[in-house]
């Protein structure tokens, strides 16, 4: 017996040596900053004074707490997830269900439609703030040139429009990743059960509603909470295309201002703790949901 079970432990042991220069880079790139970000929130801490700050306990995040810029990026960042998500989620299948079919230049259609999300983000916001420009920008002169609109819209400089500019771009830079995702849900499923029910003259709506959104569920769900995760930190989009301004800055905008901007390592550090504690909540809540479900199949 103890031969065996030793025998068992051999690949146990593999499978931790193999995965030990994995954790190595993992615990330099990614544990040491995040202990330090810990640490530094929990000190008053500036850019100029590193090494000689002092512990404060909690107090910067009671001084978070208290801020009320900062429950206004909360507000913001929740309002671009619930927005935007189930906006790309919808999208994303209806493209799954289109680029799934057979037609002439499927693998074309399927590249392109690929661009958005393959574009880097700081480059697509940047494309996007020039075409959203009020004075010059050519999303404006499309809708005087079609007498949509009778005077410019400042798309970008409104504070109310700033964030459904936001929402969409998003939107058009992410539906393509969601569209991936169902699109390898949908070729994962059994084909001959959707072939038979055409064959028998089915609607694709009953189909569609009675087999392929059930078979495909396990697939949304986890799609959509991966969205959400990275919905949740998103920077760049916002600080390109608010240009920084605080009434439109999200969790992980209010927290670059603030450690960059304002030097405030402490508060700064604070804030990305709390991002990350979100984060973290999201991803034990995901984490429970799929074992639950696991241990009942």
């Amino acid at each position: 017996m103890k031969q065996k079970s030793a025998t068992k432990r051999i690949p146990e042991l593999y499978n931790w040596v193999f995965l030990t220069p994995f954790l190595l880079v993992m615990i330099l790139c990614a544990g040491w900053p995040l202990l330090r970000t810990v640490f530094f929130s929990l000190t008053d801490a500036t850019l100029d004074s590193l090494k000689s700050s002092h512990f404060i306990g909690i107090s910067n995040f009671v001084d978070l707490a208290r801020d009320h810029d900062w429950w206004h990026a909360v507000r913001n960042t929740m309002t671009i997830t619930f927005v935007s998500v189930p906006m790309e989620t919808v999208l994303g299948m209806m493209v799954a269900l289109i680029l799934h079919r057979s037609f002439i230049g499927r693998g074309w259609m399927r590249a392109i439609v690929l661009i958005p999300w393959v574009i880097p983000t700081i480059v697509s916001a940047r494309m996007w703030a020039w075409m959203l420009n009020d004075i010059y920008g050519i999303i404006n002169e499309l809708l005087l040139m079609a007498s949509i609109i009778d005077a410019p819209i400042p798309w970008i400089a409104s504070n109310t429009l700033s964030i459904v500019s936001i929402i969409l771009v998003d939107v058009w830079k992410t539906t393509p990743y969601m569209a991936l995702l169902m699109l390898a849900g949908l070729q994962s499923l059994p084909q001959d059960c959707f072939e038979a029910a055409e064959v028998d003259g089915i609607p694709f709506r009953k189909i569609f509603m009675n087999l392929i959104l059930p078979m495909m569920k396990p697939t949304i769900i986890v799609a959509v909470i991966f969205r959400t995760l990275d919905a949740i930190r998103i920077f760049d989009l916002v600080y390109v295309l608010s240009c920084g301004n605080s009434a439109n800055a999200t969790m992980s905008v209010y927290a670059r201002k603030h450690l960059v901007d304002y030097a405030d390592v402490g508060l700064g550090s604070a804030a990305a703790t709390a991002l990350l504690f979100v984060i973290a909540i999201l991803t034990v809540l995901y984490v429970s949901f799929n074992r639950k479900k696991t241990a009942v199949i």
